[in-house]
């Protein structure tokens, strides 16, 4: 969730994942608020301190505002965002408080929403806040906010849905060994802050309305046409941060017939005998989530209970022929952000390929980028948790990205062979090392196929998703003896473009009709 400068080797930075973006008018409100001002408040060119008063004091007053408007004005690099922060933060009194309690009120206020970097840096005015009314309590701000983002992980880590091996008080407590400007956190201060976490969980200020409200108003925003359309969810819990918002227009990027067996459940665990079956339904990869329907695909029709229990998630997925099982012909196998593994069997292979070119290819546009990772200091290894948002990266930044990924990917799996265990192979110390070398090479080869796909994409220089398939399919079939044709031509393609990021359409195609 935060950079590894805050945590130093604490935890991986992804294990808080992102619900939505904010808003492309974020600052409206602030604008209109202004209006009449002469400082160009609205990209934060010039700092107005009487403007950020009155702003911070209607914000924290809510008038005129809902809670979920909150976090988009606190949150901006910008000196007049900043200064709404630091004024907005002057009307909590934390004196007396432990950082948890103080952590637990200013959380109750709004909902912490937004980008990473933006929920961090309110988190930094928090932290300051704390250490102003307590002076004594945490010498250094830095140590405050590198243990505010601690409470923030560890309570993900012990109460979210995609945690597997829950960190205990010892963990917690050696992950943040020298980070206290260089020296340890008193070990009784830790133990209380953990079992606090551990015995209540964090809560979030948000209510269902007012979120689905927010929600709603952002796609509003960005859809043309008018109407008012709902928002639904697809969510591992009542945690807004590691859900995504189903938005209605949502580009529709391919349809049709699949059969699922699920092969392995989160974290990589074996699905229960029980529950491998083979179930055929009819698959909609629209935006970020593969739905799986039981009826059969209409563009209009409106989502039911058993579309979003069946749904996919495919943020940060990888889609590969299933080269390791035969009993069956044309499956593909789907692993997810979260280790889960779905085994798709397609009607032939041409479909089969198109499946996994179309699942890759929106995974690697859409998925946004991961957060430098402190794996390596970690003493368990904890596979990290990957954002659920999607990119606000431009494709030649998006691809730069991926590059940059598959570089630190390439040195840590070097860096990692360098240094086994002791030799005895059956120690947990080895089973360890296997798990991340296996985590470090599957990431390796999930970043070199989204960096292929859209260096593909750039070469076609078109945003049809047929043209770019059919390039990419003929360059494959060259080496298999020629298969250009396959691709039947469509009356319509559907386009995909940096333009369709969060699933907003790109408005220049429709939806294709999938043979």
């Amino acid at each position: 969730y935060f950079s590894s400068d805050c945590l130093g080797g604490f935890i991986d930075a992804n294990l808080l994942t992102d619900v939505l973006s904010d808003s492309e008018s974020e600052l409206g409100g602030l604008e209109q608020l202004e209006r009449s001002s002469t400082e160009t408040l609205a990209n934060g060119c010039r700092a107005d301190c009487d403007a950020a008063k009155r702003l911070a004091k209607r914000l924290f007053y809510l008038e005129g505002f809902r809670r979920c408007d909150v976090a988009r004005h606190l949150g901006k690099n910008n000196d007049f965002s900043q200064l709404v922060a630091s004024e907005y933060l002057s009307f909590f009194d934390f004196s007396g408080l432990s950082l948890d309690k103080a952590l637990r009120n200013f959380l109750k206020a709004f909902p912490l929403m937004g980008e990473t970097q933006e929920r961090e840096r309110i988190l930094v005015h928090f932290s300051k806040r704390f250490c102003v009314c307590n002076p004594t309590a945490l010498a250094p701000d830095d140590g405050a906010h590198t243990l505010t983002c601690a409470l923030m992980l560890l309570n993900t880590d012990l109460h979210g849905h995609n945690i597997g091996k829950k960190m205990s008080c010892q963990q917690f407590i050696s992950n943040l060994d020298g980070l206290n400007d260089g020296k340890d956190f008193p070990k009784d201060l830790l133990k209380v802050l953990y079992n606090s976490i551990k015995n209540e969980k964090l809560e979030w200020a948000i209510e269902e309305e007012e979120f689905r409200k927010s929600l709603s108003e952002l796609v509003e925003e960005q859809y043309e046409g008018g109407g008012k359309r709902g928002v639904a969810r697809v969510t591992d819990g009542n945690n807004p941060f590691i859900a995504i918002p189903i938005l209605p227009n949502a580009v529709t990027y391919k349809h049709g017939v699949l059969s699922r067996k699920s092969h392995a459940d989160m974290d990589g665990k074996r699905t229960p005998r029980g529950r491998r079956g083979w179930k055929k339904f009819y698959a909609v990869l629209k935006g970020m989530i593969l739905y799986l329907q039981k009826d059969e695909y209409k563009a209009d029709a409106e989502l039911c209970e058993g579309d979003l229990k069946n749904a996919v998630r495919i943020h940060h997925a990888l889609a590969t022929r299933a080269t390791d099982y035969s009993k069956r012909p044309n499956v593909l196998k789907l692993k997810t952000s979260d280790w889960r593994v779905f085994l798709l069997q397609a009607p032939s292979e041409e479909e089969m390929m198109s499946w996994i070119f179309r699942i890759n290819l929106v995974a690697a546009l859409f998925s946004a980028p991961a957060f430098p990772a402190a794996i390596g200091s970690m003493k368990t290894f904890c596979r990290p948790l990957l954002p659920s948002s999607s990119t606000r990266l431009n494709q030649e930044d998006q691809l730069q990205s991926h590059e940059g990924k598959l570089k630190q990917m390439s040195v840590e799996v070097e860096e990692h062979r360098k240094n086994p265990p002791s030799p005895s192979p059956k120690s947990r110390e080895w089973e360890e090392y296997r798990i991340k070398e296996h985590y470090l090479i599957y990431e390796k080869s999930r970043y070199e196929t989204y960096i292929n796909l859209l260096q593909a994409k750039m070469r076609a220089e078109t945003d049809d998703l047929e043209k770019i398939e059919a390039s990419v399919m003929s360059g494959i079939g060259e080496g298999r003896g020629g298969r250009e044709g396959y691709l039947r031509k469509t009356q319509s393609s559907p386009s995909i473009s940096q333009h369709d990021v969060n699933g907003r359409a790109s408005g220049r195609t429709g939806p294709g009709q999938q043979s």
